[in-house]
């Protein structure tokens, strides 16, 4: 019986290892530039049992047009930001809550929560008001 060779892609056998290891070297490379972006915040562990009294609670409003609020005053972010570092440095068991409307643009409740994070709040919890959740365009 006889037996044919197959043709080579590749007239020297090495070239064919060459790309092989070219194309490994490409997507170690590509694997790195694949980032992900988000909020890291620590959980308190399952068995924590942690109480939080209403006065430790800073309570804060994001209407539909993205206005914020702070007992019934309208604020904006930096000032927000000087009520909760006073707060956290008075009280250590501050625990800051955001209501959010479902109307409310995206961008306002990501910069709260940023700027909650960067304040090193330990305890933050946002919901979301009863009502409508307004339809996509």
């Amino acid at each position: 019986m006889k037996l044919t060779r197959r043709k080579h892609l590749f007239e020297d056998p090495g070239a064919s290892s060459d790309i092989a290891f070219l194309l490994i070297i490409y997507f170690i490379v590509i694997a790195g530039f694949n980032i992900n972006k988000g909020f890291l915040m620590n959980l308190p562990p399952r068995d924590s049992m942690r109480f939080i009294l209403k006065d430790d609670l800073l309570r804060f409003e994001l209407d539909a047009s993205g206005r914020l609020f702070y007992n019934g005053e309208t604020m904006d972010l930096a000032r927000a930001e000087q009520e909760i570092r006073s707060a956290v440095g008075a009280q250590p068991n501050l625990a800051v809550v955001l209501t959010i409307d479902p109307a409310a643009p995206w961008q306002q409740v990501v910069s709260f929560v940023e700027l909650a994070q960067n304040l090193q709040v330990e305890s933050f919890s946002f919901s979301m008001k009863e009502g409508n959740v307004p339809e996509e365009p």
